[in-house]
């Protein structure tokens, strides 16, 4: 019988292992380093920026409040001019809110750019990718850890950011509310965000992996999810089931989006709103409605408890997007390496 001998280990030696997905994060986090700090702080500062809003506008309510005076003056010239300043302050507010919103809906495409740029098409286009590849890191293992980061770390920060804008605008004293069916708001409220960011993330990947040029591959990124974002704010509206009121008086409750109106026939025929628009009298109007046997009026709309449902459909379909774009991104990756 043999009897194989194997030569003792050194002491203190230990056996290589292979690099993991947390180790591969952490190498992405020090390559980015300065990005993702620069992105934190920029964070941290709107997060400032808002409390401050919040606290500067609720003491100029309280000093307004205290001064007995009202919003439409009428109570003195000194009051004109305190109920002048109030508004002022108001509008300053709401512009304020509004340069937060639109600044969090060019998130997206922002980071999009970032992970098809910078994250993704630098490393194939200096070579740096194949020093990781020959350290027993599998493409598939590189790819996962440079969008693992991201998704980690941007999903994360939009969210916060999301709630922090909606709790501001939620207190503070603005001439009129939002409407819950405006774009900038749905987009910044509940879960789609979150998935146009994704959407983006996604997007960006595929485009890095399959142009490997920094510049081409952002602004195809940023192109991709500008138009996806403008595509669902126009057919928003029809991604859920529409309520429908008729009749000569369209009764309606309040907070309502109004999606299309339009005349009906004594037939039965749905005409558009604008088939009398062109002409310019009553009397030219009354005659139009006539020849057109319009008998009635027709309005589409979605109800405030509509705002999940779309919420979640919208969600939904950018989700699916973006997995359909990591998965071509992967399999772009594989025909890479080969």
């Amino acid at each position: 019988m043999s009897t194989t001998l194997t030569a003792p280990r050194p002491s203190g030696a230990t056996t290589p292992s292979r690099p993991s997905l947390r180790g591969l994060a952490r190498v992405v986090v020090r390559q980015h380093r300065w990005t993702l700090g620069i992105a934190g702080g920029l964070a941290l500062a709107a997060v400032i920026g808002l409390i401050a809003l919040v606290l500067r506008s609720s003491h100029v309510s309280g000093v307004f409040e205290a001064s007995n005076c009202r919003i439409d003056g009428g109570a003195g010239r000194a009051c004109d001019q305190t109920a002048r300043d109030y508004a002022d302050s108001l509008n300053t507010y709401r512009r304020i809110l509004d340069y937060y919103t639109l600044s969090l809906m060019a998130l997206p495409s922002v980071f999009g750019a970032w992970v098809a740029g910078p994250v993704i098409a630098r490393e194939l286009e200096s070579g740096t990718f194949r020093m990781a590849w020959t350290q027993s890191v599998s493409p598939a293992r590189w790819l996962a850890a440079r969008l693992t980061v991201p998704v980690v770390l941007l999903v994360s920060g939009t969210a916060a950011l999301a709630v922090c804008l909606n709790w501001a605008r939620a207190l503070t004293d603005l001439p009129y509310r939002p409407e819950w069916y405006s774009a900038h708001v749905f987009t910044t409220t509940g879960t789609v965000l979150a998935g146009h960011v994704l959407f983006a993330l996604c997007v960006g990947a595929l485009a890095g992996l399959l142009i490997r040029r920094v510049i081409p591959a952002l602004t195809v990124s940023v192109l991709a999810t500008g138009a996806v974002m403008g595509t669902f704010v126009y057919a928003r509206g029809y991604l859920w089931p529409r309520s429908t009121v008729t009749g000569r008086s369209l009764d309606v409750e309040p907070d309502i989006w109004w999606v299309k109106t339009g005349h009906i026939t004594g037939a039965g025929e749905r005409l558009s709103q604008d088939v009398c628009a062109q002409v310019s009298s009553v009397q030219a109007y009354a005659r139009c409605m006539t020849d057109h046997d319009v008998t009635s009026h027709y309005l589409d709309y979605h109800p405030a408890s509509h705002f999940w449902p779309i919420q979640l459909v919208e969600t939904g379909i950018l989700l699916a997007l973006a997995a359909v774009a990591l998965a071509l991104a992967f399999r772009a990756l594989r025909r890479l390496h080969g």
